[in-house]
Parts: structure tokens; C-alpha cells; sequence
């Protein structure tokens, strides 16, 4: 049986006379593009607006520039930093037979020193060594981050906007109750389906309701707790559904995980059977549950 492939290295060695390496440093209003083109002496950099069409065109004049220096480029290398604007660049040059790699930006060795020079110049010439240590199979240069397929990435939403919705739930939750702590109150459980009705009887520490302004803007945060506990329900309805149409899909964990939990509780349940009369009529501490 293969292995999947780690990314750790490289399949194939590095040959500098037949493959051109190119580096991509992203900004949201243009690129900087450095490359290392086989028979040419000097490093060029180019930068391009944000426009895949200008890349591929560039990066074809250099093919062009080494065949006219007697070199025979067989391999395209393109390699950029993983961030905001993600894999789609990685998946559209696959699609022109490039060669492409997306670079762990927290792999790279940066100097620590309080003041250094930062450019995008000097970037790409990181960027570079890097790159060419990592195709030299040489350790501790950088690592590489697999880049997924459209169904991957799309799959990946779901659980990325749960965990920001849960986020933001819990910053609301903490909110109203700083609110309330504010006119000594202690103990309301936003969580509740009725939170709303009881927050009209909720009385200050003088025995007073609470100001107008302050009930109003409790009500309006109630409201956002609530509008976001039903997307999250939402979102988990629709994982749920998705893993029962497909339980090979990418949600497959989904499925794994209820079953695990199906199954502790059937264990707790018949664990708590054997022990309980037994436990009742000795008084004999119970074992420990196993897990």
C-alpha cells in the first residue's frame, strides 16, 4: 500500500539546468514575482497587478528567455506564501501544467532582530532560499501546506462558521452578563428558550427593574444570542443530513463521532445496571466506569 504523500520533500530532485522556479510575494493590490530562469545570470523580478492572465504570460516569457540561452526547461516550479487569498491561484496553475506549491508561512526562518528591513524585494529573496533549500531536500528550510480540491475547501465551511458563530455566541453571553453584573445581578442564564420573559422580572440589588436603556439593549443582544444559536442548529442540521446522503464524504467525522457517542452511552447505561444492585445492597464503592 503507497503512502500518501507528506510534502516533507520533493519527489523529484532538483535540476537547475532544465526546471524554472518562480516565487509569488501576494499583496491585495499586485504581485511581486521573482523567479530563477536556467541560463540566465541575473534574478528577475516583475511585478504584475493581480491578474493570473499577466502571471502565465510572464512566466512564459521567461521559458522563452532560457530556450534562447540553450536551456531545455522540462519543469515550471511556482510557489507562494499560504494567506488571505488562499488555493484558488494554486489550483488554476495546476490547470496550465505547473508545477505549484503553497508555502507554510509560519515555516519560514525569519530573522527576530527589533528593527530589520521588510520589502517585498526582500521577501521574495526569502521566499527563494527557501524554496530551493525545500527542492534540494535539505531540512529545515520550510513546509509545504496541501493544497485541496474545490470539494475539500468547500467542505471545510461548514465547520469554520460554526466555530466563529460559537465564538461570537459565547462573546454575547459574557456580554449580557457583564451587563447584568453591572447592577448587581448574578445567575440569569441567557441560554434559556424564555430568557426574554424573565429578563422583565429581573430586579437591581435595590429592588428596582432595570433602566430602560439598559433592558433594551439586553433585549437586542438576546435577540442576536438567539439568531445565531439557530444558525448554528442550522449548520449541524445540515452536516448531519450531508453525512447521511454520503457517510464516505468529507463529513464523515460527523457520522464517526454520534456513533462514539451512541455507543459510551450504551456502555454507561449497561455498566450502571451491573453495579447498581450490587452497590446497594453491600454499599461497596462502585469501580471505575471503564471508558
Amino acid at each position: 500500500m503507497s503512502k500518501p504523500y507528506d510534502l516533507s520533500k520533493p519527489l523529484v530532485a532538483l535540476d537547475h539546468e532544465s526546471r524554472l522556479v518562480c516565487v509569488i510575494e501576494m499583496s491585495g493590490s499586485s504581485w511581486l514575482v521573482a523567479a530563477t530562469v536556467p541560463g540566465v545570470d541575473r534574478r528577475p523580478l516583475q511585478k504584475l497587478p493581480v491578474n493570473p492572465t499577466r502571471l502565465l504570460e510572464q512566466v512564459e516569457r521567461w521559458r522563452k528567455e532560457a530556450e534562447r540561452s540553450g536551456r531545455t526547461i522540462q519543469r515550471t516550479v511556482v510557489a507562494y506564501e499560504s494567506g488571505r487569498d488562499g488555493f484558488w491561484l494554486a489550483r488554476l496553475l495546476q490547470g496550465h501544467g505547473i508545477e505549484v506549491y503553497v508555502i507554510h508561512a509560519s515555516s519560514v526562518a525569519v530573522s527576530r532582530e527589533q528593527r530589520r528591513a521588510k520589502t517585498d524585494r526582500l521577501d521574495t529573496e526569502m521566499l527563494m532560499r527557501a524554496l530551493l533549500g525545500w527542492l534540494r531536500s535539505e531540512p529545515g528550510h520550510c513546509r509545504m501546506v496541501a493544497i485541496p480540491t474545490v470539494a475539500q475547501e468547500d467542505a471545510r465551511r461548514p465547520g469554520r462558521e460554526r466555530e466563529g458563530l460559537i465564538a461570537e455566541r459565547t462573546r454575547l453571553t459574557n456580554t449580557i452578563k457583564a451587563e447584568l453584573a453591572l447592577w448587581g445581578i448574578q445567575g440569569f442564564k441567557p441560554g434559556l428558550k424564555k430568557a426574554a420573559e424573565h429578563l422583565e422580572a429581573v430586579r437591581t440589588i435595590d429592588g428596582e427593574p432595570l433602566p430602560p436603556n439598559t433592558l433594551a439593549r439586553l433585549h437586542r443582544l438576546l435577540e442576536r444570542r438567539t439568531l445565531i444559536s439557530d444558525q448554528i442548529k442550522a449548520i449541524e442540521l445540515a452536516a448531519v443530513q450531508a453525512v447521511e446522503r454520503d457517510p464516505t464524504g468529507p463529513n464523515a467525522l460527523v457520522l464517526l463521532s454520534r456513533k462514539s457517542r451512541a455507543l459510551a452511552w450504551k456502555r454507561r447505561r449497561c455498566w450502571c445496571r451491573k453495579y447498581s444492585r450490587a452497590t446497594c445492597v453491600t454499599g461497596a464503592r462502585w469501580p471505575a466506569m471503564p471508558v
